[in-house]
């Protein structure tokens, strides 16, 4: 990319309009629209910042990094492909951003939070086993944990690996339903926590991560993009 100018065909494939092939057909069509011209020709360089490009009446914009909070719904897989199970990647596909990918994973029956983002960088910081980033989860258990099923799990549990989990924190929330606060994301971790106590997880939900909480107001299978404030949080969140 020259500064800030991009060619047309390569602008709309990063914002997944399609193939290479498949924006040169829509260009021939007349789909596609800059500062109010019918443009045509995919060799056409447009600046990403100023020139306004718009695809079938929709108002497409370049970001380097763009960041959403998504409410994942059960039965969704934290993949950007999978041929079997839709995946969160395409409910976001209608986001005009290309590249979006999810920051961790939540197990397919899992709910709650889930960061999409194509900023690597960020995603790294967050993930990063040394980083100790908070994440929160709400659970109903098969049977009430008992006394010393909290206290193991703020001690650390082994879950079959070669080391006990981390401290965990654990609040009770009446009957079978807990809030828990890990600072690891091992595979199927609050899973594996709540056997090695000798109970079951019913439902799991996420309701924060790095210090960014779930919008409640988002439904299941609902996203918005993040503010600057929240990016911040997640910035923070993801500092030494």
């Amino acid at each position: 990319m020259e500064g800030n100018k991009l060619r047309l065909d390569k602008f709309l494939c990063e914002l997944k309009v399609g193939t290479r092939s498949q924006v040169k057909k829509e260009l021939k069509q007349g789909f596609v629209k800059v500062n109010g011209e019918t443009v045509t020709e995919p060799e056409r360089k447009v600046d990403v910042e100023k020139d306004q490009v718009v695809y079938k009446g929709r108002t497409l914009s370049y970001r380097k990094y763009a960041y959403y909070m998504l409410n994942k719904p059960a039965g969704v897989v934290s993949s950007t492909k999978d041929n079997t199970c839709l995946t969160v990647a395409e409910l976001l596909k209608d986001t005009g951003c290309g590249g979006l990918f999810p920051v961790g994973r939540l197990d397919k029956d899992t709910e709650g939070l889930l960061i999409m983002t194509n900023d690597g960088s960020l995603a790294h910081r967050l993930l990063s086993p040394r980083k100790h980033v908070d994440k929160v989860y709400e659970a109903e258990l098969e049977e009430e944990l008992s006394k010393e099923a909290v206290k193991d799990l703020e001690s650390g549990v082994d879950i079959g690996e070669d080391r006990p989990t981390l401290p965990a924190k654990v609040e009770l929330l009446g009957g079978k339903r807990i809030r828990l606060t890990i600072t690891e994301g091992k595979f199927h971790q609050v899973k594996r926590m709540m056997r090695a106590v000798r109970n079951g997880v019913v439902s799991l939900r996420r309701t924060s991560m790095g210090g960014l909480m779930l919008d409640e107001s988002l439904r299941p299978g609902e996203y918005r993009e993040l503010s600057e404030e929240e990016i911040a949080v997640l910035q923070k969140g993801g500092m030494p």
